[in-house]
C-alpha cells in the first residue's frame, strides 16, 4: 500500500482520527461547507494545513448537520484558542440557488454532487450553532462568503440589504481575501497567550465593537451606516465605490460603518504574497485526494474537475464588474516560481489514477503571470479598479514570454502527456498589439502556443456581449478583439488542417443590457456562425460594481441611472435571444422584436422582409 494513502496523512476529521495521533485536545477546529478535499484547491485544507505547519493540532469538520441534535459540531470537543468556520469554495446561496432563483439540484463540492449537505447562508448558520454551544469559544469566519459580506451588503436571494455577516452571524473575528498570512498571525498571538481583542490590531480582519474607534482622519474612512443604506441606495453605491476603491489600493485605509449600535471595523489587507511565501503554501503536505471517509461514495464533481490543475497566481486585475475576484484576492498579481509549479506538476504525475493529462495551468486570468507595474511607485499612487479598462496600463508589464516558457516546461515533463490551459484568457493584453511591442512581449508565440498545444479541442474565452455599450459597464474590451483573436484562431487551424473550436461565454441581463442589446448579440452571433452553448443569466453576487447597480439602479461612480433587468420575466427573456435558433422560440423572439420596432433583426436573424 502506498504510505501516501494512510489516514494519518489527512488532516483528521473524526474524534478516532484525533486520538490516532496521540491528542487530548485540539487548537483550532475547522468548520466547512465542503467535503474535505487535501487540495491545494480547496481553502479549509490550505487553512488546515498552514495551521499544521505552524506546529498547532487542527481538525476539519466537513459539511456537518445542522438539522439534528448537532452531534457534528460537539463531536470533537472544544478547541484551545478557536473555532474556523467557512461556507466552503463557494457562496452558500449562488451554490444553492440559479440566478432565476431556482434551487439547484446538485453541489459539486459534495459526494455525488448531492444537493442538500449545507445551509442557506452557511456560515451564519454555523456561526450561531457554535456561539450557542460554545458560547466561550471565539469563532472566527473566512471564505469567500464571509469575505464578500463583511460590510453592508446586497444580498439577492432576499432582495433586500444585509449588514456584515458579523452582525448576523455573531462571530468574533472575520478574515476577508486569502488567509494564511492572516491566520499565521493569529495564531501567534493567541498561542502565545495574548488576549482576544489584541487580533484587532491585524491586517486583513474586520471585527465588531460597541464603541465607535478613534482613528486618525487619514487613516480611516467612515460609510454611510447600515441604517443610512437602508433608506438611501445613493449612500449605499458611494459606500460602494469606496469599498472598491480602496480594496485595489497598495496603501489602503480602515473602514469603518455603524450597523445599529455596533461598528464595524475593517482592517487595510495584508501586502502582497511574495513568491517565496506562495511557494511555502504549495509546498504544504497535501495528499492531493478526498479524504478516505469518501472512498465508497461516488467522486466528488468539483475534485474531478480540478484534481490535475495547477495555480500559477492570485489576484486579477482585470476589474470586470461582475467579478469578485479583486474585492477577494485583490487586483495585485502574486506568482509562484517556475521551480515550485513545475514541483506540483511533477506531484500530480504521482497521485494515483493519473492519465498523464494536466487539465489545467491558470488562475484567475490565464495569462496574468508575473505581471505587474513597470514602476512600483507608480502603482502605489494608482486608484484605477483595473489594469487593462478602459485600455491597458503603460505602466503594466504583459511580457507573456515567462508564462509561455512555463507551458513548455510542464509539457517536457516525461509523464505528461498533454497540458491544457483551462482558465479564461484575457485576449485583449495581446490582440492588436504593435510590432515591436508584441517581438518583446511574445504575445504571437503566446496565442500559438496557446492555441495549437494547450486547446483540448475547444478554446473557451469570455466575450461576454457583442454590444460596446454594454461592455463598458462590465469593463470588458470591444466585441472586436474577440474577431480578431478568432481570425488567429481559425488562420492555425487552416495551417494545421485542425478542427479546433472557439467557444465564447456570454452573459445576459447584466446591469446596462437591454432587450435589443440582446437582439443585436444573437444577429452578430448568428453571422459567425455560432450557436451558443457557454451562456449565463447575470446573478447578482455580494461586493461587485454590477450587484450595486443591479439594486440601485445607479452607476456609484457617475452617480448616473442604469438600465437593469430586475424581473424574472425580463431576465427570461433576455436569456431566449441567445437560443433564438430554436423553433420553439422563433415566434416569442419575432413578437418582442416587432414590438420594439425592430423589424431589421428579425430580418437578419430570420432572413424575412420586414412586414
Amino acid at each position: 500500500m502506498d504510505s501516501r494513502l494512510h489516514i494519518s496523512n489527512w488532516i483528521p476529521i473524526t474524534k478516532k482520527e484525533v486520538e490516532q495521533r496521540g491528542w487530548d485536545e485540539l487548537d483550532v477546529i475547522l468548520i466547512s461547507g465542503d467535503a474535505y478535499v487535501d487540495h491545494p484547491s480547496f481553502g479549509a485544507a490550505v487553512i488546515a494545513r498552514m495551521i499544521e505547519s505552524e506546529g498547532f493540532k487542527v481538525a476539519i469538520v466537513p459539511q456537518p448537520n445542522w438539522q439534528d441534535d448537532l452531534r457534528d459540531f460537539k463531536k470533537l470537543g472544544k478547541p484551545r484558542l478557536f473555532f474556523g468556520v467557512t461556507a466552503g469554495n463557494m457562496d452558500s446561496m449562488v451554490n444553492h440557488y440559479t440566478a432565476q432563483k431556482r434551487l439547484r439540484s446538485n453541489d459539486a463540492y459534495t459526494p455525488a454532487g448531492r444537493a442538500g449537505a449545507r445551509p442557506d447562508y452557511a456560515a451564519t448558520v454555523y456561526s450561531k450553532i457554535l456561539k450557542q454551544l460554545f458560547p466561550d469559544v471565539p469563532v472566527i469566519l473566512g471564505g469567500i462568503e464571509a469575505s464578500l459580506r463583511r460590510l453592508t451588503h446586497y444580498d439577492y436571494w432576499s432582495d433586500q440589504l444585509k449588514p456584515s455577516i458579523l452582525a448576523d452571524s455573531k462571530a468574533d473575528l472575520l478574515i476577508y481575501g486569502m488567509g494564511e498570512q492572516v491566520t499565521k498571525e493569529i495564531l501567534n498571538k493567541l498561542g502565545s497567550g495574548k488576549p482576544f481583542e489584541s487580533l484587532y490590531s491585524i491586517r486583513q480582519t474586520a471585527y465588531i465593537v460597541s464603541e465607535k474607534p478613534k482613528f486618525k482622519e487619514n487613516e480611516a474612512i467612515v460609510l454611510n451606516s447600515h441604517e443610512r443604506c437602508l433608506k438611501s441606495k445613493m449612500d449605499f453605491a458611494r459606500n460602494f465605490a469606496h469599498i472598491e476603491t480602496e480594496s485595489n489600493l497598495v496603501f489602503p485605509k480602515t473602514l469603518i460603518q455603524q450597523a445599529g449600535d455596533k461598528y464595524v471595523v475593517v482592517n487595510p489587507p495584508f501586502p502582497l504574497t511574495k513568491e517565496k511565501e506562495l511557494d511555502a503554501v504549495y509546498d504544504l503536505p497535501f495528499t492531493r485526494l478526498p479524504h478516505p471517509k469518501y472512498n465508497r461514495k461516488k467522486p466528488i464533481p468539483a475534485y474531478a474537475m480540478i484534481k490535475d490543475s495547477v495555480t500559477l497566481h492570485r489576484g486579477c486585475f482585470g476589474g470586470c464588474s461582475f467579478c469578485t475576484i479583486s474585492a477577494h484576492q485583490g487586483k495585485f498579481i502574486s506568482s509562484r516560481s517556475e521551480k515550485s509549479i513545475l514541483k506540483e506538476v511533477d506531484a500530480i504525475t504521482k497521485t494515483p489514477g493519473f492519465n498523464g493529462v494536466i487539465t489545467d495551468l491558470g488562475g484567475p486570468s490565464a495569462n496574468m503571470y508575473k505581471m505587474q507595474g513597470i514602476d512600483l511607485s507608480i502603482c502605489d499612487t494608482c486608484r484605477r479598479a483595473s489594469c487593462i479598462f478602459p485600455k491597458v496600463c503603460k505602466n503594466l508589464t504583459t511580457n507573456h514570454k515567462p508564462l509561455t516558457q512555463v507551458y513548455k516546461r510542464a509539457q517536457e515533463h516525461p509523464n505528461v502527456k498533454k497540458v491544457y490551459v483551462g482558465s479564461g484568457v484575457r485576449y485583449d493584453m495581446f490582440i492588436g498589439r504593435p510590432k515591436e511591442e508584441d517581438k518583446a512581449n511574445g504575445y504571437t508565440e503566446y496565442a500559438e502556443q496557446l492555441i495549437r498545444h494547450h486547446v483540448s479541442g475547444r478554446l473557451k474565452v469570455a466575450p461576454e456581449h457583442t454590444d460596446d455599450g454594454v461592455l463598458k459597464v462590465m469593463r470588458k474590451p470591444s466585441f472586436s478583439y474577440f474577431l480578431e483573436l478568432k481570425k488567429i484562431f481559425d488562420n492555425l487551424n487552416r495551417k494545421d488542417n485542425a478542427k479546433r473550436q472557439i467557444i465564447p461565454y456570454f452573459i445576459s441581463s447584466h446591469p446596462g443590457c437591454k432587450t435589443e442589446d440582446m437582439a443585436e448579440l444573437a444577429a452578430e452571433t448568428s453571422k459567425l456562425g455560432l450557436r451558443l452553448e457557454q451562456v449565463q443569466d447575470f446573478t447578482p453576487t455580494p461586493m461587485t460594481l454590477a450587484t450595486v447597480m443591479y439594486y440601485t439602479g445607479i452607476n456609484p461612480y457617475t452617480g448616473k441611472k442604469i438600465f437593469r433587468a430586475r424581473s424574472l420575466k425580463d431576465k427570461k427573456l433576455q436569456q431566449l435571444f441567445f437560443f433564438w435558433y430554436k423553433p420553439e422560440n422563433r415566434n416569442r423572439i419575432k413578437s418582442v422584436l416587432k414590438s420594439i420596432r425592430r423589424h431589421d433583426l428579425i430580418d437578419k436573424l430570420y432572413g424575412m422582409k420586414r412586414r
